[in-house]
């Protein structure tokens, strides 16, 4: 449980570093952007190697935490993008992400 906490916050930082900039910080130069980014990619990263040493030591593939990461990327993306940038969800957003979780879903079948 401790891994898939410290995935959701890293990602939650992830997703401002990549995207945030995108409201309201348009017209701002790109290197200023960039650097901003990095600084907060920093605390990403502060979280997300801690949780994938983690997340082995508890029995997580590295294959099975990248998929952990991947749908939570997904979730938070979706959530910072209606709150946030408030963009909306369309339906074939939708299914997208959930096509992506359904192929999730055969990374931790015990074939």
């Amino acid at each position: 449980m401790i891994p898939v906490l410290l995935l959701v916050a890293s990602n939650v930082f992830m997703t401002f570093a990549w995207y945030g900039h995108l409201k309201g910080h348009r017209d701002s130069p790109l290197w200023i952007v960039i650097i901003a980014s990095w600084g907060i990619a920093f605390f990403e990263y502060c979280l997300q190697v801690p949780a994938n040493r983690i997340g082995a030591k508890s029995g997580f593939s590295a294959a099975e935490l990248k998929t952990i990461q991947e749908v939570i990327t997904l979730v938070v993306f979706a959530i910072f993008s209606i709150t946030y940038l408030d963009e909306s969800l369309r339906w074939n957003h939708a299914i997208g992400f959930g096509l992506v979780a359904l192929g999730a879903t055969f990374v931790f079948k015990p074939w």
